[in-house]
């Protein structure tokens, strides 16, 4: 019995001549004093993994959900790197350090669960997905065989398959990617192999010159992706968009009738439901009905707004969905999942497969003693692959559909507060008086500039308030809302409600603070 408690067994103390010629050395191997045992786990590796949870605990979790605590602690690169020990040496470092270095990383990094954090579109803070994450972690597997995550493969397709039945894809496929501009990307590829099956094996060559349409305010993805996958940047086909922001029907069918005259094939329209900046939900059943007649798959880009389709008082703003051949839709955003967490699903069951699978002999097997068809790694373009549906399922089994969608209700609810808060508030002026989903867009006018005439020259002085003011609240750490121009409209603050825990308390302060922080410009 070794002094730490564990049972120390040493192997055949005579050299073993192995397979391979070599003789194997004498080893030893401690295991736990319970029955059965365990792999040789060092108390002070123990102790470490503990200590960090404590401080984890504390510092990372409790003391950013503290609303009178920082957002950030916010150091310039050259000051932060000063401050830090990160360069990695020959010789190892302790755990006393290891956890001080930790302690570091945390006071230094920005704390989205915090309250005052809105600044992406994500946010906020959840238990069970945090649990979700940890455990996720410690199992550590790799998911595209039912061998290796036997309980993972279930996990996802009882994820994918709820998710596909509330978009009203009753017998589709999908599959759990690293981002939602890699989603945006499967969708384009599916596309592209469904209308020219070829270009899986051949490629681009001898292919007509494709092209997608998207909303002038869609995601950017589009054009990284078709560039990506060899089609080009100009492939991709902006339309107007309403004074909401929302892609205009009528554009569409005359992008896709200009575009086939110009000797190009559109093989996609992408409809956006809530967009980046103003939050928009094209209107997917009139642009799908008028591709449909075209013969043009329709993806949907919900990686931010889809989160709707939990709450029957919400859905409506993606009225047709089911009328999609795919859709986006990234739950660690608006349903607040811990990062990453991001779907693609489709109306097309085998059509993944078939476009990407490439039957890898020494993984794929189809000679194994259970079912093959559980194995869903070769329909993925990643081989090795995290498993992501472990947050999102322990939320969703902790909440259920009830509790999920009273919490996206909740952050609407906090943005229509907001929107009329701004629209009494001196100084303030919105971008849209009645935005669609949780961003809210608007001006912070401060009292110097107020009552005068508003010019070029005006405007130019408002544009440079929202970063002015930004620059602040990032020194102080009392708050991260972003801002940007868009289309004409100068830098203006977009302000995005994820946080599913966000009271209309956090919206006075936002209102409170920007205020502070602006009237001395």
């Amino acid at each position: 019995m070794a002094q730490n408690g564990t049972t120390e067994i040493r192997q055949n103390s005579v050299p073993k001549m192995a397979a391979n010629g070599f003789v194997s050395k004498e080893k030893s191997v401690k295991t736990s004093s319970e029955p059965g045992g365990t792999a040789r786990f060092p108390a002070e590796e123990e102790r470490f993994l503990r200590d960090l949870f404590e401080m984890i605990l504390k510092d990372a979790v409790k003391d950013s959900l503290n609303p009178n605590s920082k957002v950030v602690n916010f150091k310039h690169p050259q000051e932060l790197t000063s401050l830090l020990d990160l360069e990695i040496d020959h010789k190892r470092t302790s755990n006393e350090e290891l956890i001080k270095l930790s302690r570091e990383i945390i006071k230094y990094s920005v704390k989205s669960g915090h309250p005052h954090f809105f600044n992406q579109l994500y946010g906020g803070f959840d238990t069970y997905g945090l649990a979700g994450a940890w455990l996720t972690d410690a199992l550590n597997t790799s998911q595209y065989t039912f061998e290796v995550a036997p309980v993972f493969t279930l996990m996802e397709k009882t994820v994918l398959g709820k998710m596909g039945r509330l978009a009203g894809f009753n017998d589709g496929d999908g599959i759990f990617c690293p981002g939602g501009s890699v989603s945006n990307m499967y969708a384009i590829n599916l596309a592209r192999f469904k209308k020219f099956p070829s270009v899986k094996t051949d490629g681009m060559a001898g292919l007509p010159k494709m092209c997608i349409i998207t909303s002038e305010e869609g995601h950017y993805s589009m054009k990284k992706m078709a560039a990506t996958l060899g089609m080009g940047m100009n492939s991709i086909i902006p339309v107007q968009c309403d004074d909401q922001g929302r892609m205009k029907v009528d554009k569409v069918e005359e992008a896709i009738k200009t575009a086939q005259k110009n000797g190009m094939v559109p093989i996609m329209v992408n409809v956006t439901s809530g967009t980046t900046v103003l939050g928009a939900y094209d209107p997917l059943d009139a642009i799908a009905t008028v591709c449909k007649k075209h013969g043009i798959w329709v993806h949907c880009d919900g990686a931010w707004g889809a989160g709707c389709l939990l709450s029957k008082n919400l859905k409506h703003l993606m009225k047709g969905i089911e009328k999609a051949d795919s859709l986006t839709w990234n739950p660690h955003k608006m349903m607040g999942s811990p990062l990453q967490t991001c779907a693609f699903l489709t109306q097309h069951k085998n059509l993944l497969a078939e476009c990407h699978s490439a039957k890898a002999k020494y993984l794929f097997q189809q000679d194994k003693f259970y079912d093959v068809s559980y194995d869903t790694g070769d329909k993925s373009i990643q081989c090795g692959r995290k498993v992501d549906v472990l947050k999102l399922w322990m939320m969703w089994k902790a909440k259920g559909d009830n509790e999920f969608a009273r919490d996206i209700e909740n952050i609407f609810d906090c943005a229509r507060y907001l929107t009329e808060k701004l629209k009494k508030t001196e100084g303030f002026r919105l971008v849209l008086q009645k935005p669609e989903c949780t961003n809210v867009g608007f001006w912070y006018i401060p009292p110097s500039l107020r009552g005068q005439k508003e010019t070029k020259e005006w405007w130019d002085k408002v544009s440079k308030v929202a970063p002015a003011i930004k620059r602040l609240m990032t020194e102080q750490g009392t708050l991260l809302v972003g801002y940007q121009p868009d289309r004409e409209w100068v830098n203006f603050f977009r302000m995005v409600i994820s946080n599913t825990a966000t009271t209309h308390q956090e919206m006075d302060f936002v209102v409170t603070e920007i205020d502070r922080l602006g009237r001395s410009l």
